[in-house]
């Protein structure tokens, strides 16, 4: 009886050992897989990856000053709206630059034609120094045939006397001429009407009204949106004022705040990867390492620490690491000033070569709104001279 009751209960604790070895066996064997593909993925790939999530698109802030003083007439561009380089953001009163304009104007056209008088006044001193000579030819002819009459009966010795007289007033007429053409033409010799001192000087002023006109309409200076506007309309600005921003989103940046033991193998000239939750993840920009920053932002910060008084506790610092995005990509999908992103640089080059920083793409640094505005206004100054020099002919 013994026998029968003990074999049955002998074979279920068999097979719950192992049932128990199995599952230890495939519990162990899933770590280790776990355990080999965490090493290879730390090996192969979380090695050469730096991320961080300290990190804001910033853009450039290129402030919009009034260059010439006036009252706001009227406003061309609010707070957040796309504008263009050259278009006119805010007009200011044109009357006071309009009446500078008219007399520059008038001043201009007034000295061209005295320069016109004085190459006038040249002509016709060296005509009467033409006469002159040939009045003094005339008298020398005379008095060579007055001279060989003399000691003859044909001729008086007085007549004689009068004809050297003759002679030598049309040599002292001839010299004061010569002086005169000379006076007359010293303040125009080898220069041309364009040159002329005085029609310079009237030119410069000229240029100088129609630079304050133009400047009454204050423009963009480059592409971009409208931001920090403080003016409104019937507001008295002076010269220098402040009076709005524009943001080139287009040459927009990423500063990526890495702690210091993640900057050991960060170089300029590494890809780096970066997503924004405006778009979410299914939008990914891409770009390169342009240049890090010289010290960590408590050094450039308004009161940077004292790490050398009183106690002390080691914090962690963070360096800022210039992102140079793709400007297609931003073109396709724009980014905002401020907003907060997450960046992977890519740290399998580590060469030891110290690189330059890189310039940004797409940053336009340079604005040719200000010399357009130059050549339109020496464009009508010559006009002017042109015009004014054939009505003086």
């Amino acid at each position: 009886m013994t026998d029968t009751n003990t074999t049955p209960t002998a074979a279920p604790d068999a097979n719950n050992k192992g049932s128990r070895a199995k599952a230890l066996l495939l519990a162990g064997g899933t770590f280790g897989l776990a355990a080999i593909a965490y090493a290879v993925w730390v090996l192969g790939y979380a090695q050469f990856r730096e991320s961080t999530d300290d990190a804001y698109v910033q853009a450039n802030l290129v402030y919009v000053n009034a260059q010439v003083g006036g009252t706001v007439t009227a406003l061309g561009a609010d707070d957040n709206q796309p504008v263009k380089a050259g278009q006119t953001l805010i007009s200011l009163d044109h009357s006071d630059a309009a009446v500078a304009l008219a007399d520059a104007s008038a001043q201009l056209g007034l000295a061209v034609r005295q320069v016109r008088e004085q190459q006038s006044a040249v002509d016709e001193a060296q005509a009467i120094v033409a006469q002159r000579r040939t009045d003094l030819q005339r008298a020398k002819d005379d008095l060579a045939r007055r001279t060989q009459l003399a000691g003859t009966d044909s001729i008086a010795a007085e007549d004689l006397q009068h004809a050297r007289q003759a002679v030598a007033a049309a040599q002292d007429a001839l010299n004061v001429a010569e002086k005169t053409l000379a006076k007359t033409r010293a303040p125009i010799a080898g220069i041309t009407l364009r040159q002329n001192p005085s029609v310079l000087r009237a030119r410069a002023s000229y240029v100088q009204a129609s630079l304050a006109t133009q400047r009454n309409d204050v423009q963009a200076p480059m592409d971009g949106i409208v931001a920090r506007r403080s003016v409104q309309v019937g507001q008295h600005v002076a010269p220098g004022a402040a009076l709005l921003a524009v943001v080139p989103l287009q040459g927009a940046w990423i500063d990526a705040n890495f702690k210091e033991p993640q900057l050991r193998h960060i170089q300029v000239g590494q890809p780096a990867t970066v997503a924004t939750d405006l778009y979410g993840g299914h939008v990914e920009y891409h770009g390169v390492v342009a240049s890090i920053a010289a010290g960590s932002g408590g050094a450039f910060s308004l009161l940077p620490p004292q790490n050398a008084t009183g106690n002390w506790i080691k914090v962690v610092q963070r360096v800022p690491v210039r992102i140079a995005l793709d400007p297609k990509e931003l073109a396709a999908h724009p980014l905002r000033v401020g907003l907060s992103t997450d960046v992977t640089i890519d740290t399998h080059d580590r060469s030891d070569q110290q690189k330059p920083a890189m310039a940004l793409p797409g940053a336009n640094f340079t604005t040719p709104v200000f010399d357009a505005q130059l050549k339109i206004a020496e464009a009508h100054a010559d006009a002017l001279i042109a015009q004014e020099a054939r009505s003086a002919q």
